[in-house]
């Protein structure tokens, strides 16, 4: 059975699962922060949506990150850094797109993760 979780935009949900699989995705909030703010406001929002699912950051198993420029990389990944911590078997495959995203939004997350 598949369950969704509506986010607050029509025709999408912020995150769903299948059996032990879940998918999440998120953007700031508060788009007047700048990049590193941006994605760790991201990323706490990714985990709250991991934990309504039976879920947390430390099972995600693959991320891709959406951000919209690429000159300002470092920033981002030093806050992925923080976050996800020292331990490797924490880490998340990953990939990291330079896109257009709309408006003021710097940063979009999604992350695939396993249950339990």
């Amino acid at each position: 059975m598949i369950e969704r979780v509506a986010g607050i935009f029509r025709g999408r949900n912020k995150s769903s699962a299948y059996k032990d699989l879940v998918f999440s995705v998120a953007t700031a909030a508060d788009t007047s922060k700048d990049l590193a703010g941006q994605t760790l406001m991201s990323l706490e929002t990714i985990q709250q949506n991991l934990l309504e699912l039976g879920s947390d950051k430390s099972r995600i198993l693959s991320a891709q990150v959406f951000i919209a420029d690429m000159n300002a990389k470092a920033q981002m990944d030093q806050v992925w850094c923080d976050w996800f911590g020292d331990n490797p078997q924490h880490w998340p495959q990953r990939a990291c797109l330079g896109v257009d995203l709309e408006g003021d939004v710097l940063v979009e997350i999604t992350v695939t993760a396993v249950r339990g």
